[in-house]
């Protein structure tokens, strides 16, 4: 290390003696170069200041070292493009005032140097400046994801946005458009969702984040990550391997960077997980030819915390790991403590021709391009008119909002939401009820969080004492203790505690820990009704405990305004959070998403409402869409429509068969879908739709749909062709092509296969699987169902077998 060093620094030197030799901008206002003239084009600007750029300068910009390894010296000395602070790296005090400065000092050493290329600077305010103390603390992703609302998440980045404009910083490492598939997976919190729409939809925080413009007022470089499938790995594990093909990687996980891209984000950041055996970080297909190409992202792409070094599989920075990095297409490179040593690997590389200036020279232009279009040169330092936004009242009024719009209301036995504000006493107990550090989860003031009092804003029981009439008693015992039957309600509070990835997995159990299972038993055995208010990154093992709670609700990470959580608990607000995960029955279902064929405990899209205190519902829901037939079958077929709307909330569905004038209800769904079975052969149905909701009101009817069974068939011959995509010691992955083999359109197949002795289906896409012993059913999911003469269509599946078990599924066949 000390030779490199060395090296280094005589080098710097050198260079600082040579770059005398340049003018350097003027203090005035008058451009003396072309690339410092606002008026111009940025291409131009970008053109011209790479014309005076010597490859040293351009690999300063490609780095990006960390606060605590790199001096405000280091910075100008070295020409770094970029700092950055790691979790829970901060400056001391720990203000937004002592950001700004903290900020200025490193910029002002950016300028000091010849051609005076601003730095920029970047965090990861992934709910909020969670660095800062004192900063708004908005909900994770999960309870985002849960309001489904992308209005409130684009208010919500401008938030962000001008929070950590206030403290100078420019680039903010948010947000995550992963996909979580596994519950298991210490990162499902930074999640909005286990289905590529909702990710995609809520990336209208970007927009928030960045404005209309990047060199608008408060406007902050975004950043989508982590490309691209972190929430896929096998077994839920960080940094794992998620083994899928092409096309379900696609399916999946891609659409949320696409939307990303459309919205302009201005960086992407790589997943330190792998694809198929292969580490993203040096993913040239996926990150050049796919991100680059395919999609047409123009901005740059940045590394994640050191990793390039797992590329080579050996530990540290080598030469390896830098040239594949590069020429698969990263830009910048998160080195927070080698990033000396990453400099001079890469000089090294490309004076070896092993990676080309070409390669250099466009990770730099689209560097640049961004801190023109954000308008660095001009206004390089803190705008201090944002400072005083940190942690202000209009801020944390919206994430209170958010806090109320994320609650799910999971279950409500015999009304016992909402609470009365007045009169009698209620008792509170858990671990999270009075902890800001529990109910902000990680990221928070440090990486993985704390518990504690660790940053200012309003505990859950503090939200409930505040919320209360004069007349009612509040009583709060964190282990329960205390408690009688005077109390007409008993509130407990608990859940996980922060934590955030890697030290987040969860390979064994997903249930409540021993102290919260005691606390609960407690509450319970004073005969008082029971409100279990679950603070968690993730939905948790609860199925065997749940009959025993007279309400469940499901807070997730509500951050620092839990006044949000008393605000549904009491009927200040009106619950509409919707679930945007499946939630398990058990742990052994992991991974369990929508579509898979497995029995949830609550489905996603599960959430129950009422009405705010004092009101009565008298209004029906909206008449839901018409309803479209698929997979039709000799006896059975799937109904999917457009949800109804409800001003309290849809709960369920009633499917009904016409027949003349009669009306006769054949199913019941609490989704926009519903299987009908034991239809006739060779008959023609005619079926409509109404929506309920919490109070009983029914809509108006949908429109009609007639379908005709077939008369055992479905209009051709199939066939099912399995494709062993990868295999393991104890697993395997198929992908299963299902082609008409007829002379007449297909509605609909049906896929049956044998799993040997042992094995089980852990994961399945593009088909609804069933399974009876070791035979498994596979059929259609509509919109792959219809299938012309020689058309084919594709559904996929994992599997698990005993360890050295190399056999795999047969007897496929289709009908």
């Amino acid at each position: 290390m000390s030779n490199p060093s060395r090296r280094w620094t005589s080098t710097a030197a050198a260079l600082v003696l040579a770059a005398g030799l340049v003018a350097a901008p003027p203090a005035a206002a008058v451009a003396a170069f072309p690339y410092q003239d606002p008026t111009l084009p940025v291409p131009t600007r970008v053109a011209d200041l790479m014309s005076r750029m010597s490859l040293d300068e351009k690999l300063g910009q490609m780095t990006q070292a960390e606060r605590g390894s790199v001096s405000e010296s280091d910075v100008t000395t070295y020409r770094l493009g970029s700092v950055l602070s790691g979790g829970g790296s901060a400056p001391s005090p720990n203000t937004a005032t002592g950001w700004a400065d903290m900020y200025d000092r490193y910029q002002n050493a950016a300028l000091a140097t010849p051609l005076g290329i601003p730095m920029i600077y970047g965090v990861d305010a992934v709910h909020g400046h969670n660095n800062v103390h004192g900063a708004t603390i908005f909900p994770h992703n999960i309870g985002l994801g849960a309001t489904r609302d992308p209005a409130l998440a684009e208010r919500i980045g401008r938030a962000v946005a001008e929070e950590v404009s206030g403290t100078g910083i420019d680039w903010n490492f948010a947000p995550c458009l992963c996909v979580a598939r596994n519950d298991r997976w210490g990162r499902t919190y930074e999640s909005f969702g286990e289905t590529p729409d909702l990710p995609s939809s809520m990336a209208s925080i970007i927009t928030g984040m960045q404005g209309s413009t990047l060199d608008g007022p408060a406007s902050v470089l975004a950043t989508a990550k982590h490309y691209v499938g972190d929430g896929g790995t096998t077994n839920g594990t960080d940094q794992g391997d998620t083994q899928l093909s092409e096309a379900d990687l696609r399916a999946i996980h891609l659409p949320p960077f696409e939307e990303a891209v459309e919205r302009g984000v201005g960086s992407v950041m790589i997943s330190f997980s792998s694809w198929n055996g292969t580490k993203l970080h040096g993913h040239q297909h996926l990150i050049t030819t796919v991100l680059k190409g395919e999609l047409g992202f123009d901005g740059f792409v940045v590394s994640d915390w050191n990793g390039i070094d797992q590329i080579d599989g050996a530990p540290g920075t080598s030469a390896q790991d830098v040239r594949t990095a590069v020429n698969a297409g990263i830009d910048m490179f998160m080195v927070p403590v080698e990033w000396r040593r990453f400099l001079d690997l890469l000089r090294a590389e490309v004076q070896a021709g092993r990676v080309t200036t070409a390669r250099v020279d466009d990770a730099v232009r689209r560097v640049l391009t961004k801190k023109f279009e954000l308008g660095l040169f001009e206004k390089p330092r803190t705008d201090r008119s944002y400072t005083s936004t940190v942690g202000s009242a209009a801020h944390r009024a919206l994430a209170r909002e958010a806090v109320a719009k994320s609650q799910v209301v999971l279950k409500n036995a015999g009304n016992v939401l909402p609470l009365a504000r007045t009169g009698g006493k209620l008792f509170v107990a858990g671990k999270s009820a009075d902890d800001i550090g529990n109910q902000s989860g990680g990221w928070t003031i440090s990486w993985q969080g704390s518990s504690g009092n660790i940053t200012t804003g309003t505990t859950i029981l503090q939200g409930i004492r505040n919320t209360v009439g004069s007349g009612t008693t509040v009583t709060y015992s964190r282990d329960g203790s205390g408690i009688d039957g005077s109390y007409r309600a008993a509130i407990a509070v608990v859940g996980e505690t922060p934590y955030a990835e890697t030290q987040g997995d969860r390979p064994g159990s997903l249930g409540l820990d021993t102290a919260d299972l005691n606390t609960i038993a407690t509450l319970r055995a004073s005969g008082v009704p029971v409100i279990v208010v679950l603070v968690s990154g993730r939905p948790m093992d609860i199925a065997s405990q749940l009959s025993g709670w007279n309400a469940l609700v499901a807070a997730w990470l509500p951050g620092t305004e839990g006044q949000g959580v008393a605000d549904v608990l009491f009927g200040a607000a009106q619950p509409t959070g919707k679930l945007p995960m499946t939630w398990m029955s058990s742990a052994s279902q992991q991974p369990i998403n929508a579509g898979d064929g497995k029995t949830p405990l609550f489905a996603q899209g599960y959430g129950l409402t009422y009405q705010p205190s004092g009101e009565e519902d008298t209004s029906p829901p909206t008449a839901p869409g018409t309803p479209a037939a698929s997979a039709v079958t000799s006896s059975s077929a799937t109904l999917t429509w457009q949800a109804a709307t409800d001003n309290v909330g849809v709960t369920g569905y009633d499917v009904v068969r016409l027949q003349g004038t009669a009306e006769t209800v054949t199913t019941t769904s609490a989704t926009a879908s519903a299987s009908l079975t034991g239809l006739t052969a060779n008959t023609s149905y005619t079926f409509a739709v109404y929506a309920r909701d919490a109070a009983g009101n029914r809509s108006p009817r949908s429109g009609t749909v007639t379908l005709t069974t077939t008369g055992g068939g479905t209009g051709g011959g199939c066939t099912a062709t399995p494709s062993t995509q990868s295999q393991w010691n104890t697993g395997y992955v198929i992908q299963v092509t299902v082609t008409n083999t007829g002379t007449a359109p297909r509605t609909g197949w049906t896929v049956t296969f044998t799993l040997p002795p042992g094995h089980t289906i852990s994961g399945g896409w593009n088909g609804t699987f069933s399974t009876s012993g070791q035979n498994v059913t596979v059929r259609d999911v509509g919109h792959n169902g219809s299938l012309g003469p020689g058309a084919s269509a594709s559904f996929g599946f994992q599997g698990t077998r005993p360890n050295g078990d190399t056999s795999l599924p047969s007897g496929y066949t289709c009908a």
